[in-house]
């Protein structure tokens, strides 16, 4: 086996006929001259990737030889759902309301309360074993505040439900289109229903902690001038009527909840791997990070960005990718991105 030493004089021959070669190529490709600031360029992005390219064939001899990324989860048969206590925000009636009881059955222990952060801190006192919390909505995007505090929090996500939206516009009994003046919902819901909210542009919108929330306070007001848009299942919940006759949003309008434990488990079924990283604030870094993925053949599903508080400028990314933590390939992938990456949270197999 060659020394160091004489590894890097073989390397170094090896790079200057790749520049020779390189330059070669394109002079005939373009005809221009060999030195060219273009050339130059081209030469250091050339060889970025080929450094690359070895940084990841030693990621992978790593694992090989049993170098793996702490990633502190821990692999169950199952979830332990039996005698388990949720938490969801809101009230009965609401659309988490409605992903827990499709995700855990309708007998699940449950309670709620007001706000997202209520919730994770539920979990991190012992209150609740899981929560469900919204995380997309295929029309409105994003709940962000709620990416946040995945990454305050040392939570996992351990599942996923994906509920089908379907809002209503409801009043109290009697009440008709022609004597609405306002109407209530969660910011997120009004989003979702802009296009039939712009053709009542004299209805003020007010917004609010949760769609069921805001029916609720219509029910208990009794006011024929205010409305609220939530499920269906709130207005049966709490007796009010349906007042639209055309759908509020679009077809195919759903919302991604995701199911959060204060344990980090994943079971073999587990599919889809959340991860929270933060780059080096340069050039190229999420270029870099992303080719990961690529090299190991791992799928990409979902990328968002959230600002750092404390660093002006400066971003955290979330990314989803499918795979289970037990797979090489993501083990390969979390190793490589875990020694170029400022920081690498996984936060859930699922």
């Amino acid at each position: 086996m060659l020394d160091l030493g004489k590894i890097r004089e073989e390397i170094d021959s090896i790079d200057s006929r790749i520049v020779e070669l390189f330059e070669e190529r394109m002079k005939l490709a373009e005809e221009v001259k060999a030195s060219s600031d273009f050339n130059a360029c081209g030469v250091q992005e050339l060889f970025s990737h080929i450094m690359s390219i070895s940084r990841k064939r030693q990621y992978q001899l790593l694992a090989e030889h049993g170098r793996e990324p702490e990633l502190g989860y821990e692999l169950v048969e199952k979830l332990p759902v039996d005698h388990a206590r949720v938490v969801f925000q809101g009230v009965e009636g609401a659309y988490s309301f409605a992903a827990m009881h499709t995700y855990f059955g309708k007998d699940i222990d449950s309670f709620h309360v007001k706000t997202f952060k209520d919730a994770m801190e539920a979990i991190r006192s012992g209150k609740a074993d899981y929560a469900v919390l919204p995380i997309e909505n295929s029309t409105a995007g994003s709940v962000q505040d709620n990416y946040d505090l995945l990454a305050e929090y040392e939570h996992s996500i351990v599942g996923e439900q994906i509920i089908q939206i379907d809002h209503a516009l409801l009043g109290v009994r009697g009440a008709s289109l022609q004597d609405i003046r306002s109407v209530t919902s969660h910011p997120q819901a009004l989003a979702q229903c802009r296009k039939y909210l712009e053709s009542h542009p004299d209805w003020e919108q007010r917004e609010f902690l949760n769609t069921a929330l805001a029916a609720k306070q219509v029910a208990e007001e009794q006011d024929k001038g205010r409305a609220a848009i939530a499920s269906r299942y709130a207005a049966e919940y709490f007796g009010l009527e349906v007042l639209n006759e055309e759908p509020l949003s679009q077809e195919g309008n759903s919302t991604r909840f995701i199911i959060v434990s204060g344990h980090h488990i994943y079971t073999p079924e587990a599919s889809k791997i959340s991860i929270c990283l933060e780059l080096p604030h340069r050039s190229g870094t999420l270029y870099n990070i992303l080719s990961h993925f690529i090299y190991n053949n791992l799928n990409m599903t979902k990328i968002e960005s959230r600002p750092i508080p404390e660093r002006n400028w400066e971003y955290r990314f979330f990314v989803d990718f499918e795979g289970n933590l037990n797979e090489s390939a993501v083990k390969n992938a979390l190793l490589g991105i875990e020694q170029e990456a400022v920081s690498l949270r996984v936060l859930g197999n699922y």
